[in-house]
């Protein structure tokens, strides 16, 4: 019986994350980015956890805001501030595959926001930051709405 739990809650995990990644936009739960304030990146320039209170939904999930301010501006122009690549790693998306982020690999480049698998990912990122998003760009075409 123990073994036959552990299996059946091994298998949820699996076709949780899985699920998660099905989506174009990296939305654990249904909710965006873990929760995160994705125009505090912006405006605040750190991470800063959305509510409940301030919520939209966009392109199927909801994103969460932690101020009235930030969620009408987000409805106002959300793909100014919707992260690259739906908010999954862009190194994992150069590489050809959906990875989830963390809120502490956050970066904007020519005003754009983009999220890395962890921050030892990021700093590979960042030294060929360039070449990575060009590629990127072009894989995530293919990846958007793939598992």
């Amino acid at each position: 019986m123990k073994r036959e739990l552990a299996i059946m809650i091994a298998f949820i995990g699996m076709f949780s994350t899985v699920n998660a990644q099905r989506s174009a936009i990296y939305a654990p739960d249904g909710i965006a980015l873990n929760g995160y304030d994705v125009v505090a990146f912006f405006k605040q320039a750190k991470p800063v956890k959305g509510s409940s209170d301030y919520s939209t939904k966009w392109n199927g999930v909801n994103w969460l805001f932690s101020s009235k301010a930030d969620v009408d501006s987000f409805k106002a122009s959300p793909e100014k501030y919707a992260p690259q690549y739906g908010g999954y790693c862009a190194y994992g998306t150069a590489e050809g595959h959906k990875a989830p982020t963390k809120a502490d690999t956050w970066t904007i480049v020519d005003n754009k926001l983009y999220f890395n698998y962890n921050t030892k990912v990021k700093e590979m990122w960042s030294k060929n930051r360039s070449a990575l998003i060009d590629s990127a760009d072009k894989n995530w075409v293919l990846l958007k709405d793939k598992e």
